[in-house]
């Protein structure tokens, strides 16, 4: 940890809108305040590094309560060197309310944790819980204090590892910037789940979509406002980028494929950030362009199938509007995973749409030519490029129903835009239930 931490005063400057704030109650190990973050109003609660009590546990549950009530967003400051022992078994009880209240507003109004001195036990807990962790690059957060062994991990505990463990969507240099990042994505979120997208002014990006150079980041980037993105997860299932950012000045959620195999990292990553999306009504716009799922049976091993199945199960059932570009390879699961329940979906003309990798399709119901041919690679090729042209391309998907449009690179942003316009006003109400039980 660093030797000289910012206090509550310098955090909250660079948290709130020109460092205005009130405050809620008075000092003590737990404090809130309530001002303005981005033009909507924010509540504050902030740990200063001691212990906390029952009394100190009840003032964030307070804060909650009254978040949910005015419908506002919450942030809370983790920092604590644990719990007050002489509060005992008391303890269990608060935190037990506690969590049960973050479990209570989820999905009302937004909730960020920003871890900037020490997070344990619990407190990781209700930090993992919130809808956005960011983390001070020197702040910890741990179930069990970390030790260390010949098999350990030495930077466990760390926001590094945090990060790798798909729990802090953002490392921050310091708590400061910490502060000032949360503010960023605070901006991005709607005040609750009745509000509307936030709305900023904006510039159209200077780049327009490359698919000779595609890379997910540059992608996203190429179809989103000018500079309005702030990647999420970046540490965490990298063949697959996500990111809030604005279009047309209006927030959207973006989750773009890296050109490369995607593992069941990734799909919980993308599930995740949907799922948040969804639930404050931010439109998701999805970009595809990758080789597939990874060949992997230790992969399959340790969640593969079943985080695929989560993620086309998150995105189906998604009422937001739902935006899909096809801008590269898009076969068999990739396009029901990632494409098929879009509201409405773009191929960008030379994208190849296919139910089959061209490659394998040809080598099955072209088997005979190409084996009488007097070169293997070169036939199958040949009839492979003829197949992707005829069947998978962007024409023949808008043709057969597995895509609405088709543009091209340059004109993608235009259509994008106008499909998040035309889907704008989408109500959809789903069957009653309790809630779904597609695999977690």
């Amino acid at each position: 940890m660093a030797a000289t931490k910012p206090g509550k005063a310098q955090l909250l400057a660079a948290f709130f809108d020109d460092g205005n704030h009130t405050a809620l109650f008075a000092d003590g190990p737990v404090s809130a305040a309530y001002g303005s973050v981005g033009g909507q109003s924010v509540y504050a609660v902030f740990q200063d590094g001691r212990p906390l009590g029952v009394e100190d546990i009840e003032k964030n549950i307070r804060v909650l309560k009254m978040a949910a009530e005015v419908g506002a967003p919450v942030v809370t400051f983790y920092d604590s060197t644990g719990a007050c022992l002489e509060s005992g078994l008391a303890l269990l009880n608060a935190n037990s309310r506690l969590m049960a209240q973050i479990a209570r507003v989820s999905g009302v109004v937004p909730q960020l944790a920003v871890v900037v001195g020490t997070c344990a036990g619990s407190a990781a807990v209700h930090a993992a819980a919130a809808d956005v962790c960011i983390m001070a690059k020197d702040a910890e957060l741990f179930l069990n204090a970390p030790f260390t062994s010949e098999d350990s991990l030495s930077f466990a505990g760390t926001a590094e590892f945090a990060a790798r463990a798909g729990v802090a969507a953002i490392v921050a240099d310091d708590a400061v910037k910490a502060a000032a990042e949360t503010a960023r994505v605070v901006a991005l979120l709607p005040a609750n789940n009745l509000a509307g997208p936030a709305v900023f002014d904006y510039a159209a990006p200077a780049k327009a979509l490359d698919l000779n150079n595609y890379d997910p980041a540059k992608a996203a980037a190429a179809l989103a406002d000018e500079d309005s993105a702030v990647e999420l997860y970046a540490g965490y299932g990298k063949a697959v980028y996500t990111a809030l950012a604005t279009v047309g000045g209006a927030a959207v959620g973006i989750v773009a494929t890296a050109k490369r195999a995607i593992n069941h990292h990734c799909t919980a990553k993308a599930a995740r950030f949907i799922r948040m999306c969804d639930a404050y009504s931010i439109p998701v716009l999805t970009i595809v362009n990758t080789d597939g799922f990874v060949r992997s049976e230790g992969d399959d091993l340790a969640g593969g199938i079943r985080q695929a199945a989560r993620m086309a199960g998150v995105y189906a059932e998604a009422t937001t509007a739902k935006v899909a570009v096809l801008a590269g390879e898009a076969v068999g699961p990739i396009y029901t995973v990632f494409a098929a329940s879009a509201d409405w979906r773009i191929a960008v003309e030379g994208c190849t749409i296919a139910p089959l990798a061209p490659e394998t399709a040809v080598s099955v119901l072209y088997k005979e030519e190409i084996f009488a041919a007097d070169n293997l690679e070169q036939a199958t090729k040949a009839k492979a490029d003829a197949y992707k042209a005829e069947v998978c391309s962007a024409a023949a998907a808008v043709a057969n129903g597995s895509a609405d449009s088709a543009v091209a690179p340059a004109g993608v942003r235009a259509a994008v835009v106008q499909a998040l316009d035309m889907l704008a006003s989408k109500r959809a109400v789903g069957l009653a239930k309790k809630h779904g039980n597609i695999t977690l």
